[in-house]
């Protein structure tokens, strides 16, 4: 799935401040942790403008400050879209053997879209 499923809105609950969406696009992550910065490549399972939800293959230590860009494309998108974004790890959950990690992201502020298309 390349597109945000708008057929597919998680329903809101009280805890939750913003509504999500299932949505699978490619996140590029910088996670800060002990004093040193590594990337990963993961895929979003849902998105809502306060925060994400990823699968990618190796764990990241929980509380971690992380930068990300998720790259949008695909459905009627013309161009590539970049939404940048700056947040904290709040919760790591395997998904069994060899199959990778669930890793919820809480932003540090509403997402941002950087409309400007980019190579690639």
């Amino acid at each position: 799935m390349d597109e945000i499923n708008n057929l597919a809105l998680y329903p809101g609950r009280p805890e939750r401040k913003h509504r999500r969406f299932l949505a699978s696009y490619p996140v590029e992550l910088r996670v800060h942790s002990e004093g040193k910065a590594f990337d990963l490549q993961a895929i979003t399972q849902n998105v809502s403008i306060g925060g994400l939800l990823l699968v990618n293959a190796t764990p990241v230590p929980k509380h971690s400050p992380v930068d990300f860009v998720m790259t949008l494309h695909g459905g009627q998108l013309i161009r590539l879209i970049r939404v940048v974004g700056q947040g904290e790890v709040l919760r790591v959950d395997p998904l069994g053997p060899g199959a990778g990690f669930v890793v919820a992201i809480k932003c540090k502020r509403e997402i941002e879209c950087n409309l400007t298309a980019f190579a690639g």
